[in-house]
């Protein structure tokens, strides 16, 4: 008897839900600019995507934040270029970078002129010497745009131990391991700072160099600055000339100069001996009012 199979009737497909696909963590490309097309920056932006925009900075990295580029050989040729591209701006974002390359051996003037550009138009001067660090700083900003303060902000010591760690760990050689031995050789700060070289020395893992650095830094006096040299008053120098005006006599113009080594000395001993014989005059008086008041009180 053959067998009989019902029949099933045949399973829908069963369409996958859409899900949601989580939003990238990560930064977006760098907006570049098409006046930066064939600048050596764009070769050394490898660690994030750029893509060429219309925007009215160089690059653009973060909502708020963008750069304009400038080589100093350049700013020499053309000064009034980075004022232009500034004015472009209009306030349009709250961190505004000056990026420029120093590519040229006498730059002293030229930053000193562009600082004071950046403090009167609230832009941030950024300095480097290569295209390789150029690119670097686009990379950083962008890479810390959606970063906390914190990541950046130092962190402080919670307790005295980290404290003392810090505190020992200031020379650059120095690092934690070495402190930790350092206070365990000789149970306190206090110790540790009063010890002798040789002694620093048999501390396991301090070397020449370490003990060289903990000793200078532990003992060199503070830095005193010298009061500054009062400024030497000037000679009036008179042109003794004369010239006749409307049939009046008109004497020459008066002018300063300032004095010498001698004749600056000379001065101020004057004033010296001056001061001491008013003084002198002051105690004859005090003297003589004192022997007047005797006088009379003896009845003279």
């Amino acid at each position: 008897m053959p067998s009989i199979i019902a029949s099933q009737p045949p399973s829908k497909v069963q369409q996958p839900k859409p899900q949601a696909l989580p939003s990238r963590s990560g930064p977006s490309a760098i907006l570049v600019s098409t006046r930066q097309k064939g600048n050596p920056i764009l070769n050394h932006i490898k660690l994030l995507p750029w893509e060429y925009a219309d925007i009215p900075a160089d690059y653009v990295i973060g909502n708020t934040t963008c750069a304009l580029f400038l080589s100093l050989k350049y700013h020499r040729l053309h000064p009034e270029y980075i004022y232009s591209r500034i004015r472009l701006l209009a306030g349009k974002y709250l961190l505004r970078i000056i990026l420029v390359i120093v590519d040229i051996p006498n730059h002293e003037d030229s930053l000193k002129e562009l600082s004071k550009t950046s403090i009167v138009n609230n832009m941030t001067l950024i300095l480097c010497w290569s295209a390789p660090e150029a690119a670097h700083y686009l990379e950083l900003f962008k890479s810390s745009e959606n970063s906390q303060p914190t990541a950046i902000r130092t962190q402080q010591a919670q307790s005295y131990k980290e404290s003392l760690v810090e505190f020992v760990t200031t020379p650059r050689s120095i690092n934690k391991s070495d402190a930790a031995s350092l206070i365990s050789t000789f149970g306190s700060l206090q110790n540790a700072i009063n010890a002798q070289p040789e002694q620093i020395s048999a501390v396991p893992g301090w070397g020449e160099k370490k003990v060289r650095q903990w000793t200078s830094t532990v003992r060199e006096g503070f830095r005193v600055e010298s009061a500054k040299r009062t400024t030497a008053p000037a000679k009036i120098i008179e042109n003794q000339a004369t010239e006749t005006v409307g049939g009046r006599r008109i004497p020459g113009e008066t002018r300063l100069e300032p004095l010498d080594n001698i004749e600056e000395e000379t001065l101020l001993a004057g004033e010296d001996n001056r001061l001491q014989e008013t003084v002198q005059k002051e105690d004859m008086s005090e003297g003589i009012m004192a022997a007047l008041a005797k006088y009379r009180e003896n009845g003279g």
